[in-house]
């Protein structure tokens, strides 16, 4: 298991590999605030799946789950695999998509819902980090 900690967010890795080198820190910061306690956890499609059927009802979040877990503090959980095979399918890269689902995951905890507006923050910020 690998770990790191900065500016109040901790990234855990509890799969094999190496947590990969994306701005994680920057863009918690960007859209959470320095202040906003984080946990970043990257775990097992076996994991995954059973969070998947407690908090969603069904099998079909794979790739990342965002819970609120105070005002100022959530956690969010990804799935390494899923995200990598599903790259393609959005025709990004592997750490593209990874980034792009980490900003997506970030802005629900922000209390926004899929739509426009949500879109909208997506790419400006998949831009500036990407």
């Amino acid at each position: 298991m690998q770990y790191k900690q900065k500016d109040n967010l901790e990234i855990v890795r509890q799969t094999s590999g190496v947590i990969p080198t994306l701005p994680f820190f920057e863009v918690k910061n960007s859209i959470l605030g320095k202040k906003y306690n984080l946990s970043l956890s990257f775990i097992t499609e076996s994991k995954m799946r059973t969070l998947s059927k407690q908090h969603k009802g069904s099998y079909n979040h794979m790739n990342t789950l965002a819970f609120e877990l105070e005002k100022d503090s959530g956690e969010i959980v990804m799935n390494l695999q899923t995200i990598r095979s599903e790259a393609k399918e959005h025709n990004r890269k592997y750490l593209e998509h990874l980034i792009f689902l980490f900003i997506h995951s970030s802005l629900h905890l922000k209390g926004y819902s899929h739509g426009e507006a949500m879109e909208k923050l997506e790419d400006k910020y998949f831009n500036k980090f990407n």
